[in-house]
Protein backbone atom coordinates (compact mmCIF):
# COMPACT_ATOMS: atom_id res chain seq x y z
CA UNK A 1 0.00 0.00 0.00
CA UNK A 2 1.54 3.53 -0.95
CA UNK A 3 1.31 5.91 1.63
CA UNK A 4 1.55 9.63 1.12
CA UNK A 5 1.53 11.86 4.52
CA UNK A 6 1.11 15.66 3.72
CA UNK A 7 2.49 17.97 6.84
CA UNK A 8 0.25 21.11 6.64
CA UNK A 9 -2.67 19.46 5.19
CA UNK A 10 -5.08 22.24 6.98
CA UNK A 11 -3.83 25.34 4.50
CA UNK A 12 -5.06 25.66 1.23
CA UNK A 13 -2.23 23.90 -1.01
CA UNK A 14 -1.83 21.05 1.65
CA UNK A 15 -5.46 20.31 1.29
CA UNK A 16 -5.96 20.88 -2.65
CA UNK A 17 -2.80 18.51 -2.83
CA UNK A 18 -4.49 15.85 -0.95
CA UNK A 19 -7.61 16.26 -3.31
CA UNK A 20 -5.73 15.94 -6.31
CA UNK A 21 -4.12 12.68 -4.82
CA UNK A 22 -7.39 11.35 -4.43
CA UNK A 23 -8.88 11.69 -7.55
CA UNK A 24 -5.33 10.13 -8.94
CA UNK A 25 -6.24 7.07 -7.29
CA UNK A 26 -2.49 6.37 -6.42
CA UNK A 27 -1.40 6.97 -3.40
CA UNK A 28 -3.92 4.38 -1.14
CA UNK A 29 -3.48 5.95 2.24
CA UNK A 30 -3.45 9.44 2.50
CA UNK A 31 -2.55 10.98 6.10
CA UNK A 32 -3.27 14.69 6.88
CA UNK A 33 -1.06 16.01 9.20
CA UNK A 34 -1.35 19.34 11.25
CA UNK A 35 -0.49 20.91 14.38
CA UNK A 36 -0.43 23.79 16.49
CA UNK A 37 1.29 23.40 20.30
CA UNK A 38 0.80 19.75 20.02
CA UNK A 39 -3.27 19.70 19.18
CA UNK A 40 -4.60 18.87 15.83
CA UNK A 41 -5.89 21.21 14.01
CA UNK A 42 -10.10 20.78 13.53
CA UNK A 43 -9.64 21.51 9.80
CA UNK A 44 -7.00 19.41 9.01
CA UNK A 45 -9.86 16.51 10.62
CA UNK A 46 -12.72 17.95 8.08
CA UNK A 47 -10.19 17.78 4.93
CA UNK A 48 -9.77 14.39 6.02
CA UNK A 49 -13.37 13.87 6.42
CA UNK A 50 -14.67 15.65 3.18
CA UNK A 51 -12.19 13.27 1.60
CA UNK A 52 -13.48 10.67 3.14
CA UNK A 53 -17.06 11.53 1.80
CA UNK A 54 -16.22 11.33 -1.73
CA UNK A 55 -14.41 7.67 -2.09
CA UNK A 56 -17.26 5.91 -2.97
CA UNK A 57 -17.59 7.95 -6.41
CA UNK A 58 -13.47 8.52 -6.35
CA UNK A 59 -12.58 5.23 -6.07
CA UNK A 60 -11.21 2.84 -2.86
CA UNK A 61 -8.79 4.61 0.14
CA UNK A 62 -7.52 5.36 3.32
CA UNK A 63 -7.36 8.92 5.20
CA UNK A 64 -6.38 9.98 8.09
CA UNK A 65 -5.86 13.28 9.90
CA UNK A 66 -3.47 13.45 13.15
CA UNK A 67 -0.01 14.41 14.38
CA UNK A 68 3.66 13.58 13.26
CA UNK A 69 2.87 9.93 14.24
CA UNK A 70 1.02 9.23 11.25
CA UNK A 71 4.76 10.15 9.00
CA UNK A 72 5.40 6.40 9.91
CA UNK A 73 5.95 3.61 7.14
CA UNK A 74 5.72 6.82 4.84
CA UNK A 75 6.52 6.34 0.91
CA UNK A 76 6.60 10.11 0.73
CA UNK A 77 6.39 13.15 2.44
CA UNK A 78 5.24 16.10 1.29
CA UNK A 79 6.00 19.12 3.44
CA UNK A 80 3.59 22.34 2.86
CA UNK A 81 3.85 24.37 5.86
CA UNK A 82 4.87 27.62 5.66
CA UNK A 83 4.28 31.22 6.66
CA UNK A 84 3.14 34.72 5.43
CA UNK A 85 4.73 37.75 4.96
CA UNK A 86 3.98 40.57 7.70
CA UNK A 87 3.19 43.70 6.98
CA UNK A 88 6.79 45.48 6.26
CA UNK A 89 8.45 42.47 7.35
CA UNK A 90 11.72 41.75 4.84
CA UNK A 91 11.62 38.77 2.70
CA UNK A 92 15.33 37.87 4.56
CA UNK A 93 12.94 37.99 8.45
CA UNK A 94 10.06 35.77 6.23
CA UNK A 95 12.36 33.10 5.49
CA UNK A 96 14.28 33.08 8.69
CA UNK A 97 11.12 32.31 10.66
CA UNK A 98 10.01 29.80 7.91
CA UNK A 99 13.66 27.76 8.60
CA UNK A 100 13.02 27.91 12.09
CA UNK A 101 9.72 26.72 11.84
CA UNK A 102 10.81 24.42 9.10
CA UNK A 103 13.50 22.82 11.38
CA UNK A 104 11.07 22.02 13.69
CA UNK A 105 9.18 19.98 11.01
CA UNK A 106 12.25 17.97 10.10
CA UNK A 107 13.25 17.79 13.73
CA UNK A 108 9.21 15.52 14.06
CA UNK A 109 10.36 13.67 10.53
CA UNK A 110 13.42 12.56 11.78
CA UNK A 111 12.23 10.60 14.88
CA UNK A 112 9.78 8.88 12.40
CA UNK A 113 10.43 5.39 11.27
CA UNK A 114 9.50 6.25 7.61
CA UNK A 115 9.37 3.14 4.93
CA UNK A 116 12.83 2.16 3.28
CA UNK A 117 13.96 4.44 0.32
CA UNK A 118 11.12 7.17 1.55
CA UNK A 119 11.02 10.17 -0.36
CA UNK A 120 10.94 13.75 1.51
CA UNK A 121 9.06 16.16 -1.26
CA UNK A 122 9.82 20.11 -0.30
CA UNK A 123 6.61 22.41 -1.19
CA UNK A 124 7.34 25.38 1.48
CA UNK A 125 9.05 28.51 0.93
CA UNK A 126 11.67 29.61 0.25
CA UNK A 127 11.76 25.90 -1.71
CA UNK A 128 15.13 25.98 -2.48
CA UNK A 129 16.77 27.06 0.58
CA UNK A 130 14.39 24.81 2.91
CA UNK A 131 15.46 21.75 0.08
CA UNK A 132 18.77 22.78 0.95
CA UNK A 133 18.50 22.30 4.91
CA UNK A 134 16.24 19.13 4.62
CA UNK A 135 18.92 17.36 2.35
CA UNK A 136 21.82 18.12 4.71
CA UNK A 137 19.61 17.56 8.46
CA UNK A 138 17.36 14.19 7.25
CA UNK A 139 20.20 12.22 6.89
CA UNK A 140 18.11 10.27 4.08
CA UNK A 141 20.77 10.75 1.39
CA UNK A 142 20.26 14.16 -1.43
CA UNK A 143 18.42 11.65 -3.90
CA UNK A 144 15.50 10.91 -1.49
CA UNK A 145 14.93 14.82 -0.90
CA UNK A 146 13.59 16.54 -3.39
CA UNK A 147 12.07 20.31 -3.56
CA UNK A 148 9.08 20.77 -5.67
CA UNK A 149 11.34 23.78 -7.30
CA UNK A 150 10.44 25.34 -10.82
CA UNK A 151 7.55 22.53 -11.51
CA UNK A 152 4.75 25.09 -10.91
CA UNK A 153 6.57 27.37 -12.36
CA UNK A 154 6.81 25.40 -15.52
CA UNK A 155 3.17 23.72 -15.85
CA UNK A 156 2.19 27.48 -15.88
CA UNK A 157 4.50 28.63 -18.17
CA UNK A 158 3.91 25.74 -20.93
CA UNK A 159 -0.48 26.37 -20.36
CA UNK A 160 -0.02 30.19 -20.55
CA UNK A 161 2.02 29.42 -24.06
CA UNK A 162 -0.50 27.30 -24.93
CA UNK A 163 -2.81 29.69 -24.72
CA UNK A 164 -0.93 32.06 -27.03
CA UNK A 165 0.27 29.52 -29.54
CA UNK A 166 -3.30 27.62 -29.14
CA UNK A 167 -2.27 24.20 -29.26
CA UNK A 168 -2.75 21.82 -26.42
CA UNK A 169 -0.79 21.99 -23.36
CA UNK A 170 0.56 19.01 -22.84
CA UNK A 171 2.08 19.15 -27.03
CA UNK A 172 3.99 22.05 -25.04
CA UNK A 173 7.49 21.38 -23.68
CA UNK A 174 9.38 24.33 -22.49
CA UNK A 175 11.13 24.77 -19.29
CA UNK A 176 11.96 26.94 -16.11
CA UNK A 177 15.27 26.17 -13.93
CA UNK A 178 17.00 27.39 -11.22
CA UNK A 179 15.89 29.33 -8.17
CA UNK A 180 12.15 29.47 -7.79
CA UNK A 181 11.48 33.17 -7.52
CA UNK A 182 13.47 35.88 -9.37
CA UNK A 183 16.45 34.30 -10.54
CA UNK A 184 14.50 31.74 -12.36
CA UNK A 185 15.44 31.23 -16.20
CA UNK A 186 13.84 29.90 -19.39
CA UNK A 187 15.80 27.24 -22.04
CA UNK A 188 14.45 28.76 -24.96
CA UNK A 189 16.57 27.29 -26.78
CA UNK A 190 15.10 23.31 -26.67
CA UNK A 191 11.01 24.66 -26.49
CA UNK A 192 9.01 22.15 -28.53
CA UNK A 193 5.44 21.89 -29.45
CA UNK A 194 4.68 18.89 -30.28
CA UNK A 195 8.59 18.11 -31.33
CA UNK A 196 8.51 20.92 -33.34
CA UNK A 197 10.86 23.70 -32.22
CA UNK A 198 8.59 26.52 -31.07
CA UNK A 199 10.39 29.08 -33.25
CA UNK A 200 9.07 27.34 -36.21
CA UNK A 201 5.51 28.46 -35.58
CA UNK A 202 4.25 31.15 -37.86
CA UNK A 203 3.42 33.27 -34.73
CA UNK A 204 6.19 33.27 -32.22
CA UNK A 205 7.25 36.52 -31.25
CA UNK A 206 10.26 36.78 -28.63
CA UNK A 207 9.11 39.75 -27.45
CA UNK A 208 5.66 37.96 -26.57
CA UNK A 209 6.90 34.97 -25.20
CA UNK A 210 9.21 37.21 -23.15
CA UNK A 211 5.88 38.57 -21.83
CA UNK A 212 4.40 34.87 -21.33
CA UNK A 213 7.65 33.85 -19.13
CA UNK A 214 7.61 37.03 -16.88
CA UNK A 215 4.04 36.38 -16.17
CA UNK A 216 4.48 33.33 -15.32
CA UNK A 217 7.65 34.07 -13.20
CA UNK A 218 5.32 36.12 -11.54
CA UNK A 219 2.03 34.28 -11.57
CA UNK A 220 2.17 33.40 -7.97
CA UNK A 221 1.82 37.14 -6.80
CA UNK A 222 -0.91 37.49 -9.39
CA UNK A 223 -3.29 34.69 -8.13
CA UNK A 224 -2.58 35.95 -4.70
CA UNK A 225 -3.67 39.28 -5.33
CA UNK A 226 -6.96 37.78 -7.58
CA UNK A 227 -7.71 35.26 -4.85
CA UNK A 228 -5.84 35.33 -1.73
CA UNK A 229 -3.66 32.02 -2.87
CA UNK A 230 -2.77 29.62 -5.51
CA UNK A 231 -4.38 26.04 -4.78
CA UNK A 232 -5.26 24.42 -7.86
CA UNK A 233 -2.38 24.24 -9.78
CA UNK A 234 0.32 23.70 -6.99
CA UNK A 235 -2.03 20.13 -6.74
CA UNK A 236 -1.43 19.55 -9.46
CA UNK A 237 2.12 19.78 -9.79
CA UNK A 238 2.95 18.62 -6.39
CA UNK A 239 0.39 15.36 -7.56
CA UNK A 240 3.01 15.28 -10.73
CA UNK A 241 6.15 14.43 -8.48
CA UNK A 242 4.49 12.04 -5.94
CA UNK A 243 3.15 10.44 -8.83
CA UNK A 244 6.42 10.38 -10.41
CA UNK A 245 7.70 8.34 -7.38
CA UNK A 246 5.04 5.90 -6.41
CA UNK A 247 4.37 4.65 -9.99
CA UNK A 248 8.50 5.00 -10.66
CA UNK A 249 7.64 6.71 -13.49
CA UNK A 250 11.71 8.26 -14.10
CA UNK A 251 9.99 11.10 -15.80
CA UNK A 252 12.04 14.75 -16.67
CA UNK A 253 10.77 17.43 -14.19
CA UNK A 254 12.63 20.31 -13.07
CA UNK A 255 12.81 19.61 -9.42
CA UNK A 256 14.82 21.31 -6.70
CA UNK A 257 17.68 19.45 -5.75
CA UNK A 258 21.61 20.18 -3.86
CA UNK A 259 23.98 20.34 -6.28
CA UNK A 260 27.22 18.84 -7.08
CA UNK A 261 28.55 20.26 -10.06
CA UNK A 262 26.37 19.92 -12.45
CA UNK A 263 26.04 22.99 -14.94
CA UNK A 264 29.52 23.68 -12.72
CA UNK A 265 26.54 24.48 -9.51
CA UNK A 266 27.33 23.10 -6.68
CA UNK A 267 26.45 23.71 -2.46
CA UNK A 268 22.83 24.96 -3.50
CA UNK A 269 19.87 23.80 -4.34
CA UNK A 270 18.07 25.06 -7.38
CA UNK A 271 15.98 23.18 -10.10
CA UNK A 272 17.56 21.36 -13.10
CA UNK A 273 16.20 18.59 -15.63
CA UNK A 274 15.29 15.30 -13.32
CA UNK A 275 14.89 11.95 -13.81
CA UNK A 276 12.46 11.04 -10.60
CA UNK A 277 11.40 8.04 -9.49
CA UNK A 278 10.86 5.49 -6.86
CA UNK A 279 14.38 6.40 -5.12
CA UNK A 280 13.67 10.12 -5.35
CA UNK A 281 16.58 11.59 -7.83
CA UNK A 282 16.89 8.54 -10.43
CA UNK A 283 19.56 10.99 -12.62
CA UNK A 284 20.38 14.50 -13.69
CA UNK A 285 20.58 15.59 -17.09
CA UNK A 286 22.93 18.17 -18.10
CA UNK A 287 21.05 19.28 -21.47
CA UNK A 288 22.53 21.50 -23.80
CA UNK A 289 21.80 25.58 -23.15
CA UNK A 290 23.73 28.62 -24.68
CA UNK A 291 26.17 30.69 -23.25
CA UNK A 292 23.05 33.11 -22.56
CA UNK A 293 21.21 30.08 -20.92
CA UNK A 294 24.47 28.74 -19.00
CA UNK A 295 25.49 32.22 -17.61
CA UNK A 296 21.68 32.56 -16.18
CA UNK A 297 21.43 29.39 -15.20
CA UNK A 298 24.58 29.94 -12.97
CA UNK A 299 23.83 33.32 -11.70
CA UNK A 300 20.33 32.00 -10.50
CA UNK A 301 22.58 29.62 -8.34
CA UNK A 302 24.73 32.55 -7.20
CA UNK A 303 21.93 34.35 -6.22
CA UNK A 304 20.49 31.37 -3.92
CA UNK A 305 23.80 30.77 -2.36
CA UNK A 306 23.53 34.23 -1.06
CA UNK A 307 20.37 33.70 0.56
CA UNK A 308 21.67 30.33 1.84
CA UNK A 309 24.82 32.05 3.38
CA UNK A 310 22.77 34.30 5.12
CA UNK A 311 20.58 31.92 6.34
CA UNK A 312 23.00 29.86 7.65
CA UNK A 313 24.70 32.70 9.54
CA UNK A 314 21.69 33.77 11.49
Amino acid sequence: MSKVSIVGAGGRVGSTAAFVLQMGGIAQQLNLIDVVEGSVLDVVRGEALDILHGYAFAGGGKVDAGGYELLDGSDVVVICSGLRRKPDESRLDLINRNVSMFRGILSEVKQRQLAPNAVVLVVSNPVDILTYLAAQELGLGNERVIGLGTVLDTCRFRSLLAAHFNVMPTDVNALLLGEHGDSMMCVWSSATIGGVPMKSFPNHDQAALQAIFERARTSGAEVIKLKGGAGQAVGVSIAEVVHAVLLNKRQVLPVSSVQNGLFGISGVALSVPTLVGRNGIEGLVEISLTDEERGQLVASGEALKATLSQVLSG
